[in-house]
């Protein structure tokens, strides 16, 4: 398995993202961008990337923060995810940065590429797609489902999978209904998998924890991360026709 930091600069910003891939495999091969939560850049992202990477893609986990940039409590945490996303084009020019990356890659098919993330992640790998961005396929694990975006039949040229927790406090059954209307209207192809009595975070095994020190509704869910993360797996061979 090859693994490394890559530093990288939009306007003069440096970020570091995290590059994984099975050097044994010859050849180009599909690309996966990974997306943190509203945490920042993480182990639990690295740790992410080097799945795929086994699973024999290339993955690379974006920066949305800059070099350094994270979070270790909900109040920092919120505040780095507003000012990304209140910055004037800035989720849309970094994501595009990393795209650019990896479709330049000598281990990747160009234009072959999709989108997983996570939380936060989730909400901005759903926006390029809202954004038509050249993707494949995106998975979204207990990300936001609302948007601003409309969207109307031919703007969402990827598909898109949707894994969210049933008793998702922040992602109510009111906002996966809405989702649900929005994408049939815009005549996209999608799944919905709703797990019953799972949380917010059931993908990340820190989420526990972290909601009982800081007072909330996070959880992991084993099953359902397992079940989720196989889901994904599938939905990639199958886009890519592995």
């Amino acid at each position: 398995m090859h693994t490394e930091a890559i530093e990288y600069y939009i306007d003069d910003e440096s970020f570091t993202g995290y590059l994984a891939y099975d050097d044994s495999i010859e050849g180009e091969r599909p690309a996966i961008l990974l997306l943190h939560e509203w945490w920042g850049m993480n182990d639990f992202t690295r740790e992410e990337a080097e799945r795929l990477a086994a699973e024999g893609f290339t993955a690379f986990a974006l920066d949305m923060y800059g070099t350094g940039v994270s979070a270790d409590n909900p109040s920092d945490a919120g505040a780095l995810m507003t000012k990304t996303i209140e910055t004037e084009g800035a989720p849309l020019k970094r994501f595009q940065a990393a795209l650019d990356l990896i479709n330049a890659h000598p281990t990747v098919q160009a234009g072959q590429v999709a989108a997983q993330g996570y939380c936060f992640g989730g909400a901005v790998a759903l926006t390029m797609a809202r954004l038509g961005l050249p993707l494949k396929g995106v998975v979204s694990f207990h990300g936001a489902l609302e948007s601003d975006i409309k969207v109307k039949p031919g703007d969402i040229t990827a598909e898109l999978q949707v894994y969210t927790g049933g008793d998702d406090a922040m992602i109510p059954a009111e906002h996966v209904a809405n989702f649900v209307q929005e994408m049939q209207t815009a005549g996209v192809r999608f799944d919905v998998t709703s797990y019953p009595g799972v949380q917010h975070g059931f993908t990340n095994p820190a989420a526990t924890a972290r909601g009982e020190k800081f007072g909330i509704p996070l959880k992991y869910d084993e099953a359902a991360a397992n079940d989720a993360y196989e889901g994904a797996v599938n939905f990639y061979n199958k886009i890519f026709q592995q």
